[in-house]
Formats: structure tokens, sequence, C-alpha cells
């Protein structure tokens, strides 16, 4: 059954990003499934308004004011008229929520199950519970995912930290990892067009000790993403190994550290500072080396190792959070998220490297059959089978899941559910529905299980849909009704 799905967070295009790249393709591949996908997002300069990316999927910048990387002032209630315009216009049945940052995707929630729309929440991330940061993000998480019909985790760690911090039933948590496009990440051996070599990819030539090796480094440049331990790091590590080079590519507070310390220690012919990198120039970037180094101190998933891999690179990483989950221990050497630890693990994976060890020429067809985003959007589309059966709660009822929060956080959750059901019956008075025009949809793909299984046995038949499609009559001249 194909549903009107919205997708609201925070974290989207043109910010580059997990979170941001696994929206879009999870997008992208429900509306191949025959579904209708719309994301809504703030606004960034130079993009407000209604945007079409490829495949039809109808992007909303809302004009929000963003404050800590790119999430929007949390406002509550002045969202919700918009948002119920929204999903009045497109007609929108579920409300898929992403990031436990995101401002947007927390009070899209919340109005979503006032107007009594199914909701499904995605974490992508991890928190502690000691700070202050953590103490609050995890009252709100408990707020929203008191009321939501079901989560998402992107790894097992990751779901055993949110169903501690939400106080959730693990049996509504399920674990649906983030995938790859393998088709986009390829090593260089395999793209004949950019091949050093005409022959054929083989097993990788052992290198002599004065063979350069790269180690490439793509990440936003913030304390959790362990750039501390990195700047630590790369001075001892190229001290070691005179025939090593680093290529970092990335941006945030932490840039000016790294300047700082490629200036200090005259690094300048051996580290090369790329600053940001758009998402389609990633497999360029990652292809100009042979170990990807990731120091992160917390990663729920980590998609970005799973993309080097897909590239043919050795990946050294720390042994934190749900990394372990994400690749086989062939193609990873991990260390501890300590200096000395993570000297060491690169060393290592210098000398696997140096002597032929590795197959990276294998990695590429690995990642395919392990990462698939078809396979993820199947997934989630089972999810929404399961939410679309549920009854709507009573508001009663949900104000007594809220009231059971907290002492205090219970009743200032309460009264906010109570003005925010105030807001909707206002709303429905004095902006009805039928003064909301409604939006013409995207033609839809007609997906069929039994025909996607017949176009695999017999390559003809996509040749036949190709030529039956509306795009084919168009060329030919002829009138399509855009159904």
């Amino acid at each position: 059954m194909p549903y009107n799905i919205a997708m609201v967070s925070d974290n989207f295009f043109p910010q580059p990003g997990g979170v941001e790249s696994h929206m879009y393709q999870l997008a992208s591949k429900l509306v191949d499934r025959g579904h209708k996908v719309i994301i809504v997002t703030h606004a960034y300069p130079g993009r407000t308004g209604i945007r079409y990316l490829t495949n039809g999927i109808k992007t909303y910048h809302v004009p929000f004011w963003t404050i800590y990387r790119e999430t929007t002032f949390p406002t509550v209630f002045s969202f919700f008229p918009m948002f119920r315009n929204i999903v009045i216009r497109e007609r929108i049945e579920i409300v898929h929520g992403h990031a436990s940052l995101s401002n947007l995707c927390h009070e899209a929630i919340l109005h979503a199950r006032t107007m009594g729309l199914r909701t499904v929440f995605t974490d992508h991330s991890l928190f502690g519970f000691a700070d202050a940061g953590s103490i609050l993000t995890n009252k709100l998480l408990k707020f929203t995912l008191s009321d939501v019909d079901h989560c998402i985790c992107v790894s097992h760690t990751c779901k055993e930290n949110c169903v501690l911090r939400a106080d959730l039933d693990p049996s509504m948590v399920s674990v649906i990892p983030n995938a790859v496009v393998a088709d986009n990440f390829r090593p260089l051996s395999q793209n004949t067009t950019e091949s050093r070599s005409p022959s054929a990819p083989g097993p990788p030539r052992p290198l002599g000790p004065s063979d350069d090796i790269t180690i490439v480094v793509i990440s936003r440049l913030f304390y959790n993403k362990g750039i501390d331990l990195l700047i630590a790091a790369i001075p001892r590590i190229l001290a070691n190994q005179p025939h090593v080079r680093f290529i970092v590519a990335g941006s945030g507070p932490k840039a000016i550290d790294f300047e700082q310390m490629v200036e200090r220690n005259v690094l300048q012919d051996r580290v090369t500072l790329l600053g940001p990198v758009r998402h389609e120039q990633v497999r360029d970037v990652m292809v100009r080396g042979q170990i990807y180094l990731n120091p992160s101190l917390m990663e729920a998933f980590g998609t970005v190792i799973v993309e080097a891999a897909s590239c043919g690179l050795y990946v050294v990483c720390t042994r934190v959070g749900g990394v372990p989950e994400v690749l086989p221990s062939h193609m990873t050497e991990f260390a501890a998220p300590e200096v000395d630890d993570l000297v060491a693990a690169t060393n290592r994976a210098i000398e696997k490297i140096r002597s032929g060890k590795v197959r990276t020429d294998l990695f590429h067809n690995q990642v395919k059959q392990m990462y698939s985003w078809t396979d993820v959007a199947q997934r989630t589309e089972r999810i929404y089978d399961e939410v679309s059966t549920n009854r709507s709660l009573a508001l009663i009822d949900r104000l007594k899941r809220y009231y059971g929060c907290g002492v205090w956080a219970g009743k200032l959750f309460v009264m906010c559910a109570v003005v925010d059901f105030l807001l909707f019956i206002f709303l429905e008075i004095f902006a009805p529905r039928e003064r909301i025009d409604i939006c013409k949809d995207w033609p839809k793909k007609a997906f069929n299980k039994d025909s996607k299984e017949e176009e695999r046995n017999n390559p003809k038949s996509d040749v036949i849909s190709r030529k039956r499609s509306p795009r084919h009559r168009r060329r030919k001249g002829q009138e399509t009704d855009g159904s």
C-alpha cells in the first residue's frame, strides 16, 4: 500500500552529512517503491521555499532562524500553522522525523500526533547521561518518543542507548542500518577511464619502503569527531613514516587548530587541507589514498567508513559506539580512542598495505553485498505497514503518557500537549481545511514485486518498460495525462 510520507529534520541538503544522505537515499528508494515522499527542513542562504530534487522529491525549506550547527531555534508552537498547511496540502499520512538534536523533528512529531497522524522517529546519534547537554536532550527525546508509533535506530548500540535515554519499550525500537550506493563509490582500479593501468584489477601490489602511502580523512572538524586526537596523532605518525601523506577534508570549529598544527610542525608539504567538499566529490577524494582514518569519539554508525571501504581503502577507526558493527574485521584496524593506540593502529595499517596482506581490491563487491538502500527502504516500509494499523489515541491517553515523563517535566509536557491541541482547534475553526489548496502529486512509479522479479530474470523487460514510460511517449510526441 503506498503512503504519503513527510520526512522532517533540520539536517538536510545542501548541508553535507550522514543524516542528510540517509534521508535523501531513503526517500528516493521509497519513491521507487511507489510512495510519495516530501522533505521538510529549514531554509538555507539562497535556498528557500519549495525545491524539487531528483526523483520528484519535493523539499519545503521553512524560514526559521538557525542557531547551533544548522539547528533551528526551538519555538514549539509557531511551526504548527505552517506544518499543518504542508500536511494538508500534501495529504500526508506518516510523519518520519530524523535526528535527536533537530528541533523541527521534535515539533513535527508533536504536531503530527495532535493531528492524529502516524509518526516514526529515526535516531542517528549516541548521547551520554551526565553532562547538562545530554540531560536536556534526553528529556526532550523522552517527551517526543513517549507518544511516537515506532522508533528506528541505525545500530544495535544506538538502540541500547536510545532505549535507556528515552525509557522505551525495546519492542517498539527496530534496528535498520545505514547503507551506501556502492556504484557511486567505486575503487580507482574499477573505473576504466581513471585506471592507472589498462589491465584488469587484481591483488594490490606490495609497496616498497620508499613508495608513498596516502591517508585520507573526511570529517566534520568537531570535537566529537575526534579531531583533537587527530591533531595530536598526525605529527607522530609522520615522524615515524617518512613516506606517508595526509589528505584532510572537512570544515568546522577545529579547522583553525588543524591549520596551526600543520604550521607549527612545518607539514605543509605532507598534509593537504581541502576544506569542505560536496558529497558527490567524496569518492574523488577517497580514491587518492590507500587508508581511511576515522578517529571519532562517538558514532552511532559511521556511513563514511562504509563509503571508504567501498572505494577500496583500508579503514583505521576507533572502537566506539556502533562502529564495530559496521564492517568486518578484515577491512578495519581498530584502536582505542587514545592518541597512542591510534598511532599504533595507523602504523599497523601502513605495514599491512606495504606488504600487500590486505585484499582491498575485494572490498567494493563485499560492501555492495552487505549494504543496500533498497533493503533499507523495504525494512522501513514494513515499519510503516505496522504503524498504519495502530489505533489513534484519545487526548487523555496521550496526556497520561506525557504525565509519566517526570515529576516536573511531566506536568510541563502535559501543558505543551494541551496548548498544542487548543491551537489545533483554533486553526481548524479560523483556517479551515477547505481553504487550503491540495497539491497535485508527482506521477508515482508503479511498483510491482512480480514485475521487478521478472525484470531481474529477463533483461529485455527493462527495455520494454522504458519504451512504455511517459518519458518515451513524450519523445514520440504523444500526449500524457501525467497520472
